[in-house]
């Protein structure tokens, strides 16, 4: 399957993808509160508050062929920025299920839990 068909990837994907050696081939996107990234956030992503995203989206989502990456706390607000960005053409956009609690659920225990 191609990341256009799968709406969500599980964190152990996401984990899969980030540890790969070579060039990323992703952008990982935190759609969370800025208070929220200062309690605990993935490595190398970048912060685009779902609160803000309609209005930064246009300049910083311009590559149709792009593969996004977004997660938030449990899986509920990277999914309405996920499809909010499919609908604008950017169709390589996934949302990380469960978020970063599923993060530290699956993937990395030490990452705070709140």
């Amino acid at each position: 399957m191609t990341p256009e068909t799968l709406l969500e990837i599980d964190p152990t994907d996401v984990n899969s993808l980030l540890v790969r050696p070579g060039e990323r081939t992703f952008r990982l996107v935190d759609c969370r509160e800025e208070s929220e990234w200062h309690i605990c956030h993935l490595p190398n992503a970048q912060l685009v508050p779902l609160s803000q995203f309609g209005e930064l989206a246009p300049q910083l989502f311009t590559d149709p062929q792009e593969h996004v990456i977004i997660y938030c706390h449990h899986g509920m607000r990277s999914l309405r920025a996920t499809e909010f960005l499919r609908q604008r053409g950017i169709a390589h956009t996934q949302s990380m299920r469960g978020g970063i609690q599923a993060w530290s659920d699956m993937v990395d225990p030490s990452t705070p839990r709140y």
